[in-house]
């Protein structure tokens, strides 16, 4: 019995791996380069990860539950992170919280704007990632890739992200 006081959480598990996906996903080369070509800075790979972690959180809140359990889970892991991020940068512990706030409203506003305009068609979302992950550029590449990772997470069932796996295809 006192054993299972140290045993972890299995819904912190699976948070980990979900966590471990994304940013796994979000770190692959091939997102870094022609076609796609994010900046390989801190601001681009905030937008990569944005991503897809918006990806998998729009997913799983839309799953029965656990899935905005996890959802919510997996956010704050996120945002965790990106705590860690800024502190690893040098920004100061009274300057984190204003960072964060300015991180988590872009974060939502881009999830939000993606999702949005996914709806309205591809050319629309090409615009908005052109506009919001590039500065510039043409965004057909990542707009086609959102549309393959929106329908590989959408055909995904819950017990495959309950297992801490997300089927994000290849860039």
């Amino acid at each position: 019995m006192i054993f299972g006081l140290f045993r972890r959480n299995s819904q912190e598990e699976t948070v980990a791996r979900l966590h471990k996906a994304v940013v796994a996903q979000s770190r692959l080369p091939a997102f870094f380069l022609p076609p796609y070509g994010i900046a390989d800075t801190f601001e681009g790979r905030f937008e990569i990860l944005t991503l897809n972690a918006g990806l998998l959180l729009r997913r799983l809140s839309l799953l029965p539950e656990p899935g905005p359990e996890l959802a919510q889970a997996l956010s704050n892991a996120i945002f965790s992170l990106f705590d860690d991020a800024l502190r690893e940068i040098g920004i100061s512990d009274v300057g984190v919280p204003k960072k964060m706030k300015k991180l988590a409203g872009a974060f939502m506003g881009r999830g939000n704007a993606y999702s949005n305009a996914s709806t309205e068609g591809e050319e629309e979302l090409a615009r908005a990632l052109a506009r919001n992950v590039l500065g510039s550029g043409d965004g057909g590449p990542l707009a086609a890739y959102y549309m393959r990772a929106k329908a590989s997470l959408d055909e995904t069932p819950l017990e495959t992200f309950l297992r801490g796996e997300a089927p994000f295809p290849q860039p």
